[in-house]
């Protein structure tokens, strides 16, 4: 059995059929498109895509700032001293 990661399925031929319908419908949740009662691929919504594509920029930006911070080149330096 196959784990699927979304609250709402769909077959791949009712999808086809009407799939801006389908993800207008699914109300910005994701949506598994099942192929044989298997998922096949997950559809977003583009703002849910949008959003996703953000929190990852914040993570990788995050990775990059530690990364940063662990260097040993880094100086303190006061505000009051510029």
């Amino acid at each position: 059995m196959e784990t699927i990661f979304a609250d709402r399925t769909v077959s791949i031929s009712a999808f086809k059929a009407r799939p801006a319908q389908i993800v207008e419908d699914a109300a910005g949740k994701p949506l598994a498109v099942l192929s044989h009662n298997k998922p096949v691929f997950y559809a977003l919504s583009a703002k849910l895509f949008e959003k996703i594509a953000d929190i990852l920029d914040d993570y990788e930006m995050a990775e990059l700032i530690q990364a940063r911070l662990a260097d040993p080149k880094i100086v303190d330096v006061s505000i009051d001293d510029l």
